[in-house]
């Protein structure tokens, strides 16, 4: 499932993976579960960690910005989108990569099918 990004946000109008910041009072899988609401409309659960980017050259951040990128699977649709997002779709695994895609979304998305693939372990840490 991806998200087109409202053009007034960052990398605005490109497909990317619902996520956010953390509120001060969240956990993690709290925050994630809540964006993917948020973002999306869907209720969901949290599967697995799949990786932390801890990487300081992230593209297109103005700051260091960690990201936690978990396996969510989805539930049930519950809601609609909020403004953040113009468009949901759930996009075939093969054409996925073949968008254009926000910040570092294709790298995690890779990390992904590699994890289907059974050719690395969660969690990773890169």
């Amino acid at each position: 499932m991806l998200v087109r990004r409202a053009p007034y946000l960052s990398e605005g109008g490109k497909w990317g993976l619902p996520g956010g910041f953390l509120d001060r009072d969240e956990t993690l899988a709290d925050g994630v579960l809540r964006e993917l609401r948020e973002e999306t409309g869907w209720e969901g659960r949290v599967v697995t960690l799949l990786r932390v980017n801890s990487r300081p050259d992230r593209p297109h951040e103005d700051r260091q910005n960690v990201a936690f990128d978990f396996v969510i699977e989805p539930l049930e649709k519950r809601g609609e989108p909020d403004a953040e997002s113009t468009d949901v779709q759930w996009i075939p695994m093969e054409r996925v990569l073949s968008l254009d895609l926000a910040f570092d979304h294709a790298e995690t998305v890779q990390s992904y099918f590699d994890f289907r693939q059974h050719l690395t372990t969660t969690p990773m840490l890169i």
